[in-house]
């Protein structure tokens, strides 16, 4: 939540930033009568009191309505809780984004199905709040290939307490974040145990082929999950050709089967295949899952962001696609900032780039924080869950301590944390759970 000064100072510089506003606009009274702003409301809780408006210049503040008059208080009771119209959905300008990750169980191995399968959507919201956050991204779909909803297409985790993800969208709307879901696209162990014949094993590593038949589960998967969970949109993994692990490099004949069917002539054999043939296929096939991954999301709400995230961003099978040109957000998960400019000529004009910081990625937060900002690139982290049942990452110990005595994920996360929250590297956190600038 804004600091009550900040809430003061907003107040105090909002006739600084008077424009032209339109029709649907009003102008807002502090409760002491002194101060007016102009904004158009976009969200009211009349529970928690909490106030967002977005100013003519497009910034959004968020406050709480003891700060406004009795004659705002009163017309938000009778016009607040009015549905958003359409125009009205959650925007956002940078994005501050961070992912408590359930894909992973010990020794790299994915997490057994029902992990975390108390986790309260109340305290992950609360976590995500106090990260500073405007991007929630959490799971349809985790890597293990259970849904974290209930009553889907897919089989929920078993044991799952919480209807999880379409709770995380209605907590994290009120506060004012996007939601997105997650789906891992070429590795799902309950696919492959439930057709061992279409996929190579099930390691915790690339394994399916895209064949007709998972494309096809795939999309009613992603159809399924948009609209019933209400997620804003959601993040897919590992968009990559299967290894063939468990056939030591040997073709599955259901793969034989789609290089006939994308490439118009028979599979050569694992021993005769060229380089050239190999990469002419491996881009058919990816662009054929990405096409129909883009499609089922946005059949289900034209609006749904498709957030792509590759830890390879220049990889021959992906690089100049379609689908760097088609995705609404793409993701350097190596974290360096220099792929990120490479890759710049290859997207649309609208979309939004982010950087990585994860501990496996190695990335010095302190210096790619900076640069990401300065050009005008999202910022995201994960890490794994530290408590068993929750799912949480306790901040209290990490946030505490000064960053330069953080190592890995803790160091990240006290890094992002500051600079979500709009402070420098060097603040201090406080017994009220905020951040202050040293010394002040």
């Amino acid at each position: 939540m804004i600091k009550q000064n900040r809430i003061h100072l907003f107040l105090q510089l909002a006739a600084a930033f008077l424009l032209v506003v339109g029709v649907h606009a009003r102008t807002w009274t502090s409760a002491d009568g002194t101060k007016t702003f102009e904004g158009k409301l976009k969200s009211y809780d009349a529970t928690s009191g909490k106030v967002s408006v977005t100013k003519p210049n497009g910034k959004r503040m968020s406050f709480t309505q003891d700060k406004l008059s009795t004659d705002d208080i009163a017309w938000l009771k009778k016009n607040g809780g009015k549905k958003p119209s359409s125009d009205q959905r959650i925007k956002i300008d940078d994005i501050k984004a961070y992912c408590l990750d359930f894909n992973w169980g010990r020794r790299r191995s994915f997490a057994k199905p029902g992990s975390w399968c108390n986790a309260d959507p109340a305290e992950h919201v609360a976590w995500y709040k106090a990260m500073g956050v405007n991007v929630i991204q959490t799971f349809a779909v985790s890597s293990n290939g259970y849904a974290w909803y209930k009553n889907g297409f897919v089989p929920e985790q078993p044991g799952l307490k919480h209807d999880f993800l379409p709770e995380m969208v209605k907590l994290g709307h009120k506060e004012g974040m996007l939601v997105m879901g997650y789906f891992c696209i070429s590795a799902n162990p309950k696919w492959a145990k439930d057709h061992p014949e279409l996929s190579y094993g099930a390691p915790a590593t690339y394994h399916i082929p895209y064949t007709d038949e998972y494309l096809a589960y795939l999309s009613a998967s992603i159809s399924d999950a948009v609209k019933k969970t209400g997620i804003d949109g959601f993040m897919i993994d590992w968009l990559w050709q299967p290894k063939r692990q468990s056939t030591k490099g040997k073709w599955l004949d259901c793969e034989k089967k789609l290089y006939q069917q994308l490439i118009g002539k028979p599979f050569p054999g694992e021993d005769k295949l060229t380089k050239a043939q190999d990469l002419a296929y491996s881009r058919k096939a990816i662009d054929r899952c990405w096409k129909a991954i883009r499609k089922a999301a946005k059949d289900a709400n034209p609006d749904c962001i498709v957030w792509v995230t590759t830890n390879h961003m220049n990889h021959p099978h992906v690089v100049d696609s379609d689908m760097y040109k088609e995705t609404d957000w793409l993701m350097n998960e190596s974290g360096d900032m220099k792929r990120i400019h490479a890759v710049k000529s290859m997207v649309a004009k609208n979309t939004r780039l982010i950087t990585c910081l994860a501990l496996w990625n190695g990335q010095d937060a302190t210096k790619v924080v900076p640069d990401a900002i300065k050009a005008g690139v999202g910022l995201y982290g994960f890490a794994k869950p530290r408590t068993a049942d929750t799912g949480l990452v306790p901040l209290e110990g990490i946030l505490s301590r000064p960053v330069s005595g953080l190592k890995g994920d803790d160091r990240n996360i006290a890094v992002l944390a500051r600079a979500y929250h709009g402070v420098s590297i060097e603040a201090n956190w406080n017994d009220k759970g905020e951040f202050d600038e040293a010394g002040k």
